[in-house]
Parts: structure tokens; C-alpha cells; sequence
């Protein structure tokens, strides 16, 4: 099975058992300012499963694209992944624990979906811990499935538990299922979840069903939702017994391409493998961030510097291949856009955006390069005059931090040179540039919608004032081009060609303040996309919208001061917002200025 049927069999099946197809949403979360990509299938529904009603209902399924980059140096291997595809399906208050794991069983098993022996199936369920009981409840559905007793393992809350987002909010136990490659056992206590590496996990349904309080209490929820995930990559491996998702359909037509810009056969030399290995995963990566309807560009800071250090690994792997090409990454993501663009079909529409940047970017890095080499020769004449020929890594460091040089090229030049680098002295000045970026991230990230606390909540109706304010003022060709909302203030980016002026502001800040003292109500209907903007309403250019949307209009329906396509939380009333004061107006980037604003 390739992961073409795969998604399409998911899909089919939840939909046959009820549940709504949605729209997978972009790589770069719009309301949520605690990171920089979406990281799961679940993360763009948490407004949702904390407690929103969905515009589709309360039975959803989708495919959703995803980013990880905690392994980024992991990547190489035969198993780790940047980007991937995440299979899900939710039920938002609906069925729980019995509704889940029948579906999850029928589908695994069936001979109409994938088939799968069900001797060859392993769960974990949660084993308890004071304060939150054993999950028995999943554990004697699974054994009424067929399951038997020696393939459930009661694991902690490390392996078997989600939540909450926060401190504080909905959390609940898992259900994992496991696919057993092996031939035996490693010993007498191997069971779904061991780290032999003879089971693997394909499947999860997390069932969120109590609210952790500030005291750390866990209170069961009135409101219980399912949320469920399925790596295509990792489905698709086990079902056709491949050893690595390198081996499968997913990578061949990359994999075939990198094989032929290098004249090298794949599975000759484990070293050149790692290296074919990272150019597919971090070239598939970069292609959909830059393909992405908010994509981002190749920069220093935040997803930008994400989607650099991809490209820039990509092409330093090239050159150990000894892919001569001055720009070998571009036609390889053309192979990818044409085995994509069915279920992704913004790859081709981006298609001139993606070659443009990937080009742009390696030109930039082979600059680099040379300039690193340049300094390095600079530096060779007093590194050679050190008897013990080590260069400091602190020289190393500089390097990299200064020109963007590898360290994995300094290591190479120094051993040209006789000498070896000083990698503990270099980690530990990295480790301590690290600290710092994160510590910079944390600070530049805090806070966000994801609580949907009362504050943020006030912070966030104000964006609805604050934009249409903008429009009054400025003109219709305002558009909303994101936010950063935290309970302490507001970040506003909009469409506008030239700085605000003070009066201007002034104007703007005193229209959001008289809405705000007319104390007007706010409602919300769900209704079809095309009478929401056929009724006034504010949609988000570039945005993927369900058929079904929520509409948040500020005022009377008949004269409404704002009308949006919105999801997030909001207050009844205006007049509970306080005082609205604009802090700062700046540029954001050509085009896009940046409000940052304050309620008091």
C-alpha cells in the first residue's frame, strides 16, 4: 500500500463511520505564538478540543502536515524525519474510550482497509499513578477486540499520557498500538512499547478526559474529546516491510534524483547514505515550508533560520556526495512538487516562489563557504606554529557564528592540515549560544491563545476591533497578515505601503476606545464560507477554510462595526476590554507594518 492509499483509505473509513473531512492547515500556526511550526495533526484542532465548537461538527478526520525540529542533527538515520504527514481523526465530546478503539481496531485489521494479522498487534495503555487511576476501561476493550492479555503493557505517563498544553487544562490518558517486526522475543518482560526495537508504534488515541487545576488536582471533564494520530511514513513502512521510510515509494523519486546528480548508488557506502538520507528529508522539508501559504524565507531568526539551517545541511551533504551542480537542489524539488501536488496542491501553485528561494538560499551558502575557506587559510599560518596542532574551538566557533561555516568543514580543512579541532572547547561555546537563542525564543514567544484565558481572550477581540479600525482609517487594502496575542499585550501585522503617521494612530486608537465604550455585543454564527463573505465578513487571505465557518460580528447584525471568519475565544461585550492604547508602529517586512498595542 503507498501513502496515496493510504490517506485515501483513512479518510474514507472515518467518513463512513460519520466523521467530517476538514482541511489540513499550514506549517506555520496562525494563533498559536509558542512555536514555529505545527508539530502534530492535533495541534491546529486544540482551540477545538479545549472546548470551541467546530464548524463541521463534533466527528473529524483530516491529513495534516507537519514539522519537528528537536532531531534535526538526528536526521540521517534510517528512521528520523523533519517533515511528515500526520492521519487523524477527533470526536469533540462524541464517542470516548469503546467508539475509538473499535474504529481503530476495524480499520487495522479489516481486510477491506489494511489488513493487518491482529497477532501482530501490541497496545499501551496508561498504568496509573496517585491520583489518576489505571486506564482498565481501554485496557478490556482492546481484550474484547481479541487482544490478549501479554500484548497490553501498562506504561507511565512518559509513554502513555498527553496534557495538559499549559500548566493547567485538559489532559488524559493514551492508548498506543504497536506493529512487531521481530522473530522473538528480546526476553520475558518483552511487550509493546520495550526498547528492543522489534515493536513499532504506528497508532495513538489520546482520550482527554480530565482538567488539571492549579492545585494539580485532576478533575474529570463533563466535555470528553478523542484525538488520534497516524504517521503516514511510519504506516507505510511497516505495511510494505521496509526497513527505512528511505526504502519506500514516499522517497524514491528524491532519493532517485540525489542518486543521480551524484552518480552514486544507494546502499553501497553507509557514510554517502546518511548523506542521501539528509538531502531528501531536509530538501522535502524546506519545499513545503516555502510551499506553504504563509511560507516563510530562508532568514536568522525563528522559522526563517529553521528553513536555513535545512537547506544549508542539504547542500553541505551534496558536496560530500560530490554533486558538482552550482544549484542542485531546485530540480530535485521539482521531482517532489510533481509527487505532491494531488493531495498538497499549493506546491504547485508555489512552485516559482519555491525554485526562487531554494536558488537564492544555496547561492547565498556557497558564498559562504568560500568566505569560510578564505578565513580559514587567514587563520593556518599561527594555528601551524602550535606544537600540539589543535585549533581552539573557540576559533572554530567563530566561524561558524560569524560566517556560518561548518564545523564539519573546519574539522575537514584542519585535517588537511595535519591538526584536529578542539570539538569539546567548540560544543561548549555552541551549547552557550544555544542557551541564549532559546532563552531570546522564550522570551519572544511567550504567553499565546493556547490557554484561552480571560486576557488573552480580551486581547484577542481587540485584534477585531484594531483591524477594522486600520481599514477605516487606511483603506480597504488593509488585511490581517498575522498576530502575537499573550496576556500582556498585542502584536498586529497588516498589509500597508508606507508608515503610519501619528495622526493617523491617533484616529485609530480613538475609534477601537468608542467601540469599546459602546459596550457593543458580540455574536457568532456558524454559516457556509461563501454567505459569511457574501455577508460582509473578513476572511484571511491565503488561509484554508472549511465549508463551515464561525463568524464573529462586533455589533448589531443589521449594523455591525466588525464581521470576521474567526475561531479563536471572545468576550460577549466590548465594554469589558478596558482601555485600548497603541504602544509602537513599525515595519514588519516590505509591505507589512506591525502595531503592538496594550489594554489597560
Amino acid at each position: 500500500m503507498n501513502a496515496d492509499e493510504l490517506r485515501s483509505k483513512y479518510v474514507e473509513f472515518f467518513v463512513s463511520k460519520g466523521h467530517v473531512q476538514i482541511q489540513g492547515k499550514s506549517l506555520l500556526p496562525e494563533n498559536d505564538p509558542t512555536v514555529l511550526f505545527t508539530t502534530a495533526g492535533m495541534h491546529p484542532l486544540v482551540p477545538y478540543l479545549l472546548g470551541e465548537e467546530h464548524p463541521a461538527g463534533k466527528r473529524l478526520v483530516d491529513y495534516q502536515k507537519c514539522i519537528r525540529t528537536g532531531d534535526i542533527d538526528s536526521v540521517g538515520d534510517t528512521s528520523h524525519l523533519t517533515f511528515f504527514e500526520m492521519l487523524g481523526n477527533w470526536s469533540l465530546g462524541d464517542y470516548f474510550k469503546a467508539g475509538a478503539i473499535e474504529m481503530s481496531f476495524e480499520f487495522l485489521t479489516s481486510p477491506q482497509w489494511l489488513g493487518i494479522p491482529m497477532e501482530k498487534l501490541g497496545i499501551t495503555v496508561f498504568e496509573g499513578e496517585e491520583g489518576v487511576p489505571r486506564d482498565d476501561e481501554s485496557a478490556e476493550v482492546w481484550k474484547k477486540m481479541g487482544i490478549p492479555e501479554n500484548r497490553i503493557a501498562y506504561l507511565g505517563r512518559e509513554d502513555n499520557w498527553w496534557g495538559p498544553a499549559g500548566t493547567t487544562g485538559p489532559c488524559g490518558p493514551d492508548s498506543e498500538m504497536f506493529y512487531y517486526i521481530g522473530d522473538a522475543p528480546c526476553g520475558p518482560d518483552c511487550k509493546p512499547g520495550c526498547a528492543c526495537g522489534k515493536w513499532l508504534e504506528i497508532w495513538n488515541d489520546v482520550f482527554m478526559q480530565y482538567n488539571k487545576d492549579a492545585a494539580g488536582t485532576y478533575i474529570p471533564l463533563a466535555r470528553k474529546c478523542v484525538d488520534t494520530g497516524m504517521g503516514i511514513e511510519r504506516t507505510v513502512t511497516i505495511l510494505n516491510g521496509k526497513a527505512s521510510v528511505y526504502d519506500t515509494e514516499i522517497f524514491a523519486p528524491i532519493r532517485g534524483e540525489v542518486e543521480k546528480a551524484a552518480g552514486y548508488v544507494y546502499g553501497s557506502d553507509e557514510e554517502k547514505d546518511k548523506s542521501v538520507r539528509i538531502i531528501c528529508d531536509h530538501l522535502r522539508a524546506a519545499t513545503f515550508i516555502l510551499g506553504d501559504p504563509k511560507a516563510v524565507s530562508p532568514s536568522n531568526v525563528g522559522a526563517g533560520y529553521v528553513l536555513r539551517r535545512l537547506i544549508r545541511r542539504a547542500v553541505r551533504h551534496g558536496r560530500k556526495l560530490g554533486i558538482a551542480k552550482e544549484l542542485m537542489l531546485s530540480p530535485i524539488a521539482g521531482v517532489l512538487i510533481q509527487q505532491m501536488q494531488g493531495p498538497y496542491p499549493e506546491l504547485l501553485e508555489n512552485k516559482a516562489r519555491i525554485v526562487e528561494e531554494l536558488d537564492r538560499e544555496e547561492k547565498k551558502f556557497l558564498e559562504t563557504l568560500q568566505k569560510g575557506e578564505h578565513e580559514f587559510e587567514k587563520l593556518l599560518p599561527n594555528l601551524l606554529k602550535d606544537p600540539r596542532k589543535v585549533m581552539p574551538g573557540r576559533l572554530a566557533f567563530k566561524l561558524y557564528d560569524t560566517y556560518g561555516f561548518p564545523i564539519e568543514l573546519t574539522e575537514e580543512l584542519a585535517a588537511e592540515n595535519g591538526m584536529k579541532v578542539n570539538r569539546g572547547e567548540f560544543d561548549e561555546a555552541f551549547k552557550k549560544h544555544q542557551e541564549l537563542s532559546r532563552a531570546g525564543s522564550e522570551q519572544v514567544f511567550k504567553g499565546g491563545l493556547q490557554d484561552h484565558g480571560e486576557t488573552t481572550t480580551k486581547y484577542h477581540t481587540a485584534t477585531h476591533l484594531l483591524h477594522q479600525a486600520l481599514r477605516t482609517v487606511l483603506g480597504d487594502h488593509v488585511a490581517q497578515k498575522g498576530s502575537n496575542i499573550t496576556s500582556e499585550r498585542m502584536r498586529f501585522d497588516f498589509t500597508h505601503p508606507a508608515p503610519v503617521t501619528s495622526e493617523e494612530l491617533k484616529k485609530i486608537e480613538s475609534i477601537v476606545n468608542e467601540q469599546i465604550m459602546n459596550d457593543l455585543p458580540v455574536s457568532v454564527e456558524i454559516i457556509s464560507l461563501d454567505a459569511a463573505l457574501n455577508s460582509g465578513a473578513i476572511a484571511l487571505f491565503g488561509e484554508k477554510y472549511e465549508s463551515q465557518v464561525k463568524v464573529y460580528t462586533i455589533g448589531a447584525a443589521d449594523a455591525f462595526f466588525s464581521k470576521e471568519v474567526c475561531g479563536g475565544p471572545h468576550v460577549e461585550r466590548t465594554g469589558s476590554l478596558g482601555k485600548f492604547r497603541i504602544q509602537k508602529e513599525q515595519s514588519s517586512s516590505a509591505g507589512v507594518r506591525r502595531i503592538r498595542a496594550v489594554l489597560e
